[in-house]
């Protein structure tokens, strides 16, 4: 049987002794592109923030690849939210994308000519290339998310998490970065994303996770994406659920079956 990409068993993390996350289970295979998804205040930033080890766990444990993170890390991008970072940081989006090498070469080895060739190479697939030499913090929200995409291609990871890499970008840029997420699923990675749009994570995710605190439901889409799910997800928010049955119908998604 295959160890699973991702494994969370039974945890809990809390913020001044209130649950964020309540006694969660799932398991991801390798070679999936899941969504995350649920309200705001849900818990999905935490869960992601506690698979890398940045959220202290009351209780449970996590697995990637069937190791501790620690054993792990060199095989694990992480792309945190915009808001998270500090962009007034003095760095050129070349020397941003080049960060992410030091993850394989370690922390005190120069960078070499092929590390500067595969930076470029990760520009070109997010379309930044022509801003190699702008300083992070003149780009717009939407190119600065596409920088930190490029620097997390740069680690050759095999699993990234992807904390909102939406937010706050045109609907042109997150056409290309989920093409970008199906090209990468095809070489085997797997890439967990926080998201918000109902209707895109339908498109293009294969596996949904729904999360509200509580763990909703978890696995593929056409199991998983369904009103009883969405609902118990959303608390009956009527206008949603509303455009959600609409957008369903649209897409022809088969109601689940009891």
């Amino acid at each position: 049987m295959q160890i699973p990409a991702i494994e969370v068993h039974d945890v809990t993390v809390s913020y001044n002794r209130k649950p964020a996350l309540w006694g969660i289970d799932f398991a991801v295979p390798e070679g999936k592109l899941v969504g995350i998804i649920g309200p705001n205040g849900a818990g999905k930033s935490t869960m992601i923030k506690a698979m890398m080890d940045l959220n202290k766990l009351d209780s449970g444990y996590i697995k990637l690849f069937g190791k501790d993170i620690q054993d792990v890390r060199d095989r694990v991008a992480y792309v945190p939210q915009r808001g998270s970072v500090d962009w007034d940081f003095p760095a050129s989006v070349l020397d941003v994308v080049l960060m992410g090498r030091y993850g394989k070469k370690g922390l005190f080895k120069r960078i070499q000519k092929s590390d500067k060739e595969m930076a470029l190479a990760c520009l070109e697939k997010v379309n930044m290339l022509p801003y190699i030499n702008r300083q992070i913090s003149q780009l717009s929200g939407g190119q600065q998310q596409r920088v930190f995409i490029a620097r997390s291609l740069a680690q050759e990871a095999d699993l990234y998490f992807m904390d909102e890499p939406f937010a706050g970008i045109d609907a042109t840029t997150e056409k290309t970065i989920f093409d970008l997420l199906l090209k990468m699923r095809a070489e085997g990675k797997t890439i967990l994303v926080v998201h918000h749009d109902l209707q895109s994570a339908y498109l293009y995710f294969d596996w949904i996770i729904l999360l509200n605190t509580q763990l909703i439901a978890s696995g593929p889409k056409e199991e998983i994406f369904v009103p009883e799910y969405l609902q118990k997800t959303y608390g009956g928010k009527i206008d949603l659920l509303t455009k959600v049955g609409e957008m369903l119908g649209e897409l022809q998604v088969p109601p689940r079956e009891k």
